[in-house]
């Protein structure tokens, strides 16, 4: 099974190419200035010529559900699903926070994705390893950094579903912080944290379209494909525009 997978939650935006058989055929990643809708069709071409594939070979795509930015997701998802259609290929949502993660296996400490949400929060989530995956501590949510920072010292994390089982082990642990928030709030998680604050490697910090091939091979190996017609990107709440027109 061959899959083509976009990653778009970030200003870096990428695709990637995989093969269930033959692992990881491309990769390409780009720190757009322009936007994902003027780079991204030609970047697909590109990859698909330089793998010498063409759209007919994908057996599936996935793509980057969310949360993150909304116009990056929204070219992201069109994007697939005019693919989709075209080619009568199935598609897999992956969530961004967790392909995120998954540039950390078998990581001793919790992995905590920061992406910047605006309005002085990001987007964000708790994983820790387990066995061959990642398992949820903190679901994805938004919220403001000192909230998210007082909750890990507390061990009490803003999420509906935090594992009071896993509360003692929590406190005890360091915690990886990678992504853009990561960046903007290095001073504050450190202010905060100390040495249990650890900082990804910068190659580390930015999103992985493989990471979302990876998974989306996963699920698509499983059955779990989405209808294309009601899929919608994960925001996690409403865009600024939206709050402005509602309230």
């Amino acid at each position: 099974m061959k899959i083509l997978a976009i990653e778009t939650s970030t200003m870096l935006g990428g695709i990637a190419i995989c093969d269930d058989s033959a692992g990881m055929i491309a990769e390409v990643r780009l720190n757009v200035k322009s936007t994902h809708s003027e780079r991204l069709m030609a970047e697909i071409d590109h990859i698909l010529k330089q793998s010498a594939l063409g759209i007919q070979d994908m057996d599936a795509f996935a793509v980057a559900i969310g949360p993150g930015s909304f116009t990056g997701l929204r070219i992201g998802l069109s994007t697939v699903k005019g693919l989709s259609y075209a080619a009568g290929t199935p598609i897999v949502a992956v969530p961004t926070l967790e392909a995120f993660a998954w540039n950390f296996p078998f990581s001793r400490y919790p992995v905590c994705p920061l992406l910047d949400a605006r309005r002085q929060e990001v987007y964000t989530a708790l994983f820790r390893w387990e066995a061959d995956g990642f398992m949820r501590v903190v679901d994805e949510t938004a919220v403001g950094i000192r909230a998210l920072l007082n909750g890990i010292k507390m061990g009490k994390p803003p999420s509906p579903r935090f594992d009071q089982g896993d509360e003692e082990r929590f406190l005890q642990e360091a915690v990886i912080f990678t992504g853009e928030g990561a960046l903007s709030y290095k001073d504050e998680i450190i202010s905060e944290m100390g040495e249990d604050a650890l900082f990804a490697l910068p190659e580390k910090m930015v999103p992985s379209p493989a990471n979302v091939a990876s998974l989306g091979m996963k699920k698509a190996l499983r059955g779990e494909f989405s209808d294309p017609v009601s899929l919608v990107p994960w925001y996690l709440r409403k865009s600024e525009a939206e709050m402005k027109w509602n309230g």
